[in-house]
C-alpha cells in the first residue's frame, strides 16, 4: 500500500487527530501503519521508551498504531523558548538553539535528517500516516518547507487535506489553498475532510458540492465535533481552552487554577483533571484573586526565567504568597517545580542570557540548568505511603534541596533499568510540592491523593481511564463519517 498525507488548511484544524484517527482504523484493518511528521513545533513532547524526545502527537498516534514509538517518528522538533526561537530537537536529541531566521535561512540539513527517518520508517512498516504541519500553503516559505509536500512527494503519498468549519470560512480555506498551490503540488491532493461540523449535517449537502465544484477535488467526508473521547492535542493549549474565565470557581466544585505561562509546555499533564467528575480547571493568564480554588498548579516552561519574570511583573508573586499563607495546595510541575524553589542558575545561557534568577522561595530547592538533556520514562512510590506513580521527564535542570523538605517519590526505574532514587520535594504539611514527573497525575493513587488534599470529601469516581478506548471511540466516529472505500482506492492508486 500507499503512504497518506494528512495537510491542513491551517494550523488547529484537527490535523494530528484525524492523523490519529487513521492511525488506529489502518490498525484495525491488521495493516503495519506507524505515523511520521518530519517537523513539529510544539513545546508539548514526549520521551520514547528508548530515551528520546519527540512530539507527543506522534506518541499519541503510535499508541493509536499500536506500534513502538521512535524517534524517527518526529525527526525534527523545535521547541520555542522566546518569541523568535526555538530549541532543536533532531532525532530525539537536543542540538540547537536557533532563532527563526537561521532555522529557516537553510533547513536542508534539517530536511535530510528528516527523510532519512522517512526511508528508515518506511523499511520498518507497511504504510505511513504522515501528518503535515501547519498550513500547507505557506507560500513564503513554500521553497524551505520540507514538512508538507516535499515529505508527501518523498514518499508518494497521496494528501487529503483537513478543514475546520467550525472556525468559519471553510469554502475560502479550501478553495484559496488549492489556488495558491503550484500545479504538481495540487495533483497531489486527492480528498478534503471537513471537520468539526456541528448541526444538521444534511443542511450542508450544497457546500459539499460547492466545495468539489470549485476545488476539482471530492470531499471525504464531514466529521462532527465529538467529546466522546479525550486525545492529548498536539501543541499549544487548543484555542478553545478558555484561559481567563469569567466570573467566580463554583463552590459546588473543586477548582483549580493552572497559571499560563507565554512559554508553558506539556499542558496536557492536566487533562485528566479536567475529566474528574466534581472538579474544575481554569487557566490563568492575568494576576487576579484566588479566592474559591484549592489548588495552584505551576505547569512546565521552555523558559523558566523568563516566564518566572514574567509571572512577577503579572503580580502573580504576592497572590502567591497569599495564597500559601490561607492553606492552599501549590503544585509545580518540572518548571513549575524549578519556579517554586529558591533559585534557577542558568550558567550556560541555555534559555537566554546566563545567570540566575531568584524563584518563589516556596520549596529549599535550587535548580541549575545543565547542558545534558535527562529524557526518560519513571515509575515509582509516592515517599510515605507507597503510592504507585509513573510519568516522564524532559528537563536541562538539576534540583538539589537545601533545607527541611520531604522527598515526594522513590524512583524505581527509568527507561526500563532498575535504579534506586529521588525526585522532587514537599513540604511538611504537604501543602507545596513539586516533581520532575511529567503525566504524573495520570497515576490513579496518586491523583487521589491530591484531590484529597483540597477536599476531604473527596470520593474517586468510578470512570476509569482507557486511553485504549479512546482511540476506537475516535476511529468508530471518524469512520462512520468518512467514505473508507474511495479513502483505499485514493491510497491503492
Amino acid at each position: 500500500m500507499k503512504n497518506l498525507a494528512v495537510f491542513g488548511t491551517a494550523s488547529d484544524v484537527g490535523k494530528s487527530v484525524i492523523a490519529t484517527a487513521l492511525c488506529r482504523i489502518f490498525s484495525n484493518e491488521g495493516i503495519d501503519v506507524a505515523p511520521f511528521k518530519a517537523q513539529n513545533m510544539s513545546n508539548n513532547s514526549g520521551v520514547t521508551p528508548d530515551g528520546f524526545e519527540i512530539g507527543r502527537a506522534q506518541v499519541v498516534q503510535a499508541e493509536a498504531a499500536r506500534v513502538v514509538p521512535t524517534a524517527d517518528m518526529n525527526p525534527v522538533l523545535l521547541k520555542p523558548n522566546t518569541d523568535t526561537g526555538a530549541q532543536v530537537v533532531l532525532q530525539g536529541k537536543a542540538v540547537a538553539n536557533r532563532s527563526a531566521r537561521d532555522y529557516f535561512g537553510n533547513t536542508r540539513p534539517w530536511a535530510e535528517a528528516a527523510f532519512e527517518s522517512l526511508r528508515r520508517l518506511q523499511a520498518a512498516h507497511d504504510m505511513l500516516v504522515i501528518e503535515g504541519a501547519g498550513s500547507c500553503a505557506e507560500m513564503n516559505l513554500y521553497d524551505r518547507d520540507f514538512v508538507n509536500f516535499k515529505t508527501a512527494e518523498a514518499a508518494d503519498a497521496p494528501v487529503i487535506l483537513v478543514a475546520d468549519i467550525d472556525r468559519g470560512g471553510v469554502f475560502a480555506q479550501v478553495i484559496g489553498t488549492v489556488s495558491v498551490l503550484p500545479s504538481e503540488a495540487k495533483a497531489r491532493i486527492s480528498g478534503v475532510l471537513v471537520n468539526r461540523f456541528r448541526g444538521d449535517i444534511s443542511l450542508f449537502e450544497d457546500g459539499v458540492r460547492f466545495l468539489e465544484e470549485h476545488s476539482g477535488i471530492p470531499v471525504l467526508g464531514v466529521v462532527p465535533f465529538f467529546r466522546g473521547f479525550s486525545i492529548d492535542s498536539e501543541d499549544a493549549v487548543p484555542l478553545q481552552t478558555i484561559v481567563d474565565p469569567s466570573g467566580s470557581p463554583d463552590p459546588g466544585k473543586i477548582s483549580i487554577a493552572v497559571i499560563y505561562f507565554p512559554h508553558i509546555s506539556n499542558f496536557t499533564d492536566f487533562a485528566v483533571l479536567e475529566r474528574e467528575e466534581g472538579v474544575e480547571l481554569h487557566y490563568l493568564h492575568h494576576a487576579k484573586a484566588l479566592d474559591g480554588y484549592q489548588a495552584v498548579i505551576l505547569p512546565g516552561s521552555k523558559n523558566v526565567r523568563g516566564d518566572i519574570e514574567w509571572l512577577r511583573q503579572q503580580g502573580w508573586e504576592s497572590r502567591l504568597e497569599d495564597f500559601r499563607r490561607n492553606g492552599g495546595v501549590i503544585a509545580g510541575i518540572c518548571g513549575g517545580y524549578q519556579m517554586l524553589g529558591r533559585s534557577i542558575a542558568d550558567p550556560y545561557g541555555l534559555e537566554g542570557v546566563p545567570g540566575r534568577t531568584a524563584g518563589l522561595d516556596l520549596l529549599p530547592v535550587e535548580t541549575v540548568l545543565q547542558q545534558e538533556k535527562t529524557l526518560c520514562n519513571a515509575r515509582g512510590v509516592m515517599s510515605g505511603n507507597g503510592y504507585s506513580v509513573h510519568g516522564y521527564e524532559i528537563h536541562m535542570g538539576e534540583t538539589s534541596c537545601h533545607g527541611d523538605a520531604l522527598p515526594l517519590f522513590d524512583v524505581t526505574t527509568r527507561n526500563g533499568i532498575a535504579v534506586s532514587a529521588r525526585d522532587g520535594v514537599m513540604t511538611s504539611d504537604t501543602k507545596v510540592f513539586g516533581t520532575y514527573f511529567h503525566g504524573v497525575f495520570d497515576a490513579p493513587l496518586f491523583r487521589h491523593w491530591f484531590f484529597r488534599q483540597l477536599s476531604a470529601s473527596y470520593t474517586p469516581s468510578e470512570r476509569t481511564e482507557d486511553r485504549d478506548e479512546d482511540y476506537n471511540r475516535l476511529a468508530r466516529h471518524v469512520a462512520a463519517h468518512l467514505d473508507l472505500d474511495k479513502l483505499y482506492r485514493i491510497i491503492e492508486k
